[in-house]
């Protein structure tokens, strides 16, 4: 089977199926086998692994996951592709492709029926526009996964990653980290694709934390307001969090909390770790 990183059998897959990469989901091949090598060396698949692809596209990495796994599950939104994917795939008999949003897909129940619901590993090279979404959904549906291995844009990769005081760190960098231990393992050169994309990516992983590193008695509301403190950033956390209606919250009680937490009233939710957001929606929920 031709190795489809190499970008003149890509090409050559494309025109044999006529097909176009669509704008509407992201499509951006790649075409970089010392990049796909890092990915699955990056994620430490080995047959003892059921890796979950999302978006397997014309089946490039699909390839080396099949190689160096033991079940790979990749899910595909876009039917057209599937009789690629019957082509480019017709060498490995442990791969299924799952035509399904994966939005929408039960991981659960795909962990239970390719690896016995034991923990699986998901790879994948998101497209941009659903990263958040994907990302947020992986860590908080509570399906056995061991650890995630995504290609991303890069400053959402370094989101991810970044600490209190960056200019990085947001309500995405506070989730993920509450969930899993991110590492970015390579930058990706927008020329590693075709279509090559306007930006460069990132591929990081993320490691189950198993338990979340900080104790908080409603993590909803926590994430509540995390969301408020960024969703107007340049506002001091009093007036921020105040001014969301969802809260239910007074100056006067951010105030108060605040100061039992040793902090000003003046202080940004861009300065808080997220220990500090736990402690802060705990003194605020009673």
């Amino acid at each position: 089977m031709a190795d489809l990183a190499n970008p003149v059998n890509t090409l050559a897959v494309l025109k044999k199926y006529g097909f176009t990469a669509q704008k509407k989901y992201g499509q951006n091949f790649l075409i970089d086998a010392n990049v796909l090598e890092k990915i699955i060396s990056g994620a430490q698949i080995t047959k003892d692994d059921c890796v979950l692809e999302i978006g397997p596209g014309i089946g490039t990495m699909t390839q080396y996951l099949a190689e160096a796994a033991g079940q790979v599950a990749a899910v595909e939104i876009d039917r057209h592709l599937l009789p690629v994917l019957a082509d480019t795939l017709s060498p490995y008999d442990n791969v299924t492709v799952i035509n399904e949003d994966i939005l929408k897909v039960d991981i659960t129940q795909i962990a239970g029926q390719y690896h016995e619901g034991r923990p699986i590993k998901v790879v994948a090279n998101l497209p941009y526009y659903i990263t958040t979404p994907v990302i947020l959904k992986l860590l908080q549906c509570e399906a056995p996964i061991e650890s995630i291995a995504v290609m991303v844009q890069k400053e959402v990769a370094q989101r991810m990653e970044s600490g209190p005081g960056s200019k990085d760190y947001g309500s995405l960098s506070l989730a993920v980290q509450y969930y899993a231990e991110p590492e970015i393992l390579t930058l990706v050169s927008a020329s590693c694709f075709l279509p090559r994309p306007n930006v460069d990516s990132a591929v990081i992983r993320l490691k189950s934390c198993g338990k979340p590193p900080v104790h908080v008695q409603d993590d909803k509301f926590m994430f509540s307001l995390i969301r408020a403190a960024f969703n107007q950033r340049r506002k001091t956390l009093v007036n921020g969090l105040a001014n969301a209606a969802d809260l239910q919250v007074t100056k006067g009680e951010v105030s108060a909390a605040l100061l039992k937490m040793g902090l000003p009233a003046t202080v940004r939710g861009e300065t808080l770790s997220l220990q500090e957001f736990a402690q802060l929606a705990d003194l605020l929920r009673r």
